[in-house]
């Protein structure tokens, strides 16, 4: 078989890495895929970013699967696209990635379907926005309606925070959010305590397989301080997620997202990422939804996967009445050990990253060491350099969070990249757990 993967990113390349190692796969394409990518056996780059041509181009090779990784071409529909031309392709369609694009829809729809979340309000007019955290008071969080890689959500700790968080949303447009129809808006909410988690499944339309859980960080330095980031890091599994958390979050927040969605006339395929916070009690509630795999916890889950990551999307994309197998005949097997990635960042990122640097060494790759590129290109001379905001996620498998980061960290001496951002406590939350993990 013959699979692509959409996408650039160090998600993608985990993908394609994970994929390439079915021994039914002949060739990863990764269109248009990154540095890292181009180095893997098995797995070739695309340079085509257009999805109309990309989807001649799948359907003239053939390609027998399509793996869509980032956010931004689920919400211009390529899922709905690929189908129309008869290419099997997993994915949620442009009309269920609004649960991911538009998080206005995604806060009424929780809303509206009983899913546990924050109280919100929302907001086209600066003005009323700012009366609005006035009124509420801080801490108090604010996140643009549209996509911004990652960068739309400021927990604002102090009411001048949230009101300049209004103004880069609705007025400056700092972030560089890509709008929905109607304009600039922000969703308003309480501020939540307790500890967070990234619970991701992998759904049919009626069936769901969670995968492994993880946790994943934010902030850009050590101790949880400075920007928002799109994550520094990660582990898997998360030992906040107990039996009884993972029960209640499939019971509570999952299942009924997918039915919900059912309802609405929507049928939810693909991954489906919920951020969930949980209290002191074990009580859930949603902070978003993804309509992907979360990036960088893709990196440790799918390391920790002991099975076949084709089979498992091909059951997914499997049609009613089809000879194949189905989701629900499928379950995945993971590691028992712990998997930890840190995010090797540009200097400048998030707000304005520096690259063009050349990345001079790395550690090499391992069975228990692997290096996932994300913002990496090779230039005309083969030489690997930095081409984004967060540049690589080193990540490591071992018997427990500390060997894991241990092991992690010892292989991020020898990466040589001027000026990197990279915070040295990634798992420092796993430490003060016990309990069974998910």
């Amino acid at each position: 078989m013959q699979v692509l993967v959409i996408g650039s990113g160090g998600r993608e390349h985990a993908l394609a890495w994970k994929l390439a190692q079915s021994e039914r796969v002949t060739k990863v394409f990764v269109a248009p895929g990154n540095g890292g990518t181009a180095r893997e056996p098995k797995i070739e780059n695309l340079p085509i970013k257009d999805l109309q041509e990309l989807c001649a181009w799948a359907k003239a090779q053939p390609i027998e699967l399509t793996v869509v990784g980032p956010e931004a071409p689920l919400a211009a529909g390529v899922v709905d696209l690929f189908r129309a031309n008869g290419l099997r392709i997993f994915g949620p369609t442009q009309a269920a990635a609004q649960l991911e694009s538009s998080k206005a829809f995604s806060k009424a729809f929780m809303e509206r379907h009983g899913i546990p979340t924050a109280a919100f309000d929302t907001f086209s007019d600066p003005a009323a926005a700012h009366a609005y955290i006035d009124k509420i008071g801080a801490p108090i969080v604010v996140k643009a309606d549209g996509l911004a890689a990652g960068k739309g959500v400021v927990v604002a700790m102090t009411l001048q925070e949230a009101h300049d968080a209004v103004d880069f949303m609705l007025v400056d447009n700092t972030l560089g959010v890509q709008h929905n129809e109607g304009g600039a808006r922000v969703v308003i909410e309480e501020f939540l305590q307790g500890e967070e988690a990234s619970f991701m499944v992998v759904c049919d339309g009626t069936e769901v397989v969670a995968l492994a859980t993880s946790q994943d960080h934010k902030r850009l330095q050590d101790n949880d301080q400075g920007p928002n980031t799109g994550g520094m890091g990660a582990y898997s599994p998360a030992p906040v997620v107990t039996a009884d958390v993972h029960a209640r979050a499939m019971r509570e927040v999952i299942l009924p997202t997918i039915r919900g969605m059912a309802k609405d006339g929507i049928t939810y395929t693909g991954f489906l990422y919920a951020g969930l916070m949980i209290d002191a009690d074990g009580k859930v509630k949603t902070l978003e939804f993804n309509c992907r795999m979360g990036d960088p916890e893709t990196q440790p889950i799918l390391m920790r996967l002991k099975s076949d990551l084709l089979e498992l999307l091909m059951a997914a994309t499997e049609p009613v009445g089809g000879h194949g197998k189905r989701l629900a005949d499928v379950e995945p097997q993971w590691d028992r050990r712990v998997t930890l990635g840190v995010v090797v960042a540009a200097p400048g990122y998030p707000m304005q990253p520096r690259t063009g640097e050349a990345i001079s060494q790395l550690p090499l790759d391992t069975d228990e060491v692997k290096v996932f590129h994300a913002g990496t290109r090779l230039d005309d001379e083969g030489r690997l350099l930095s081409s984004g905001g967060r540049v690589l996620c080193v990540t490591a498998l071992a018997d427990s969070v500390k060997l894991a980061q241990a092991k992690a960290y010892a292989a991020m001496q020898q990466v040589q990249l001027p000026e990197m951002q990279f915070r040295t406590d990634i798992g420092h939350r796993a430490a003060g757990h016990s309990g069974s993990q998910a």
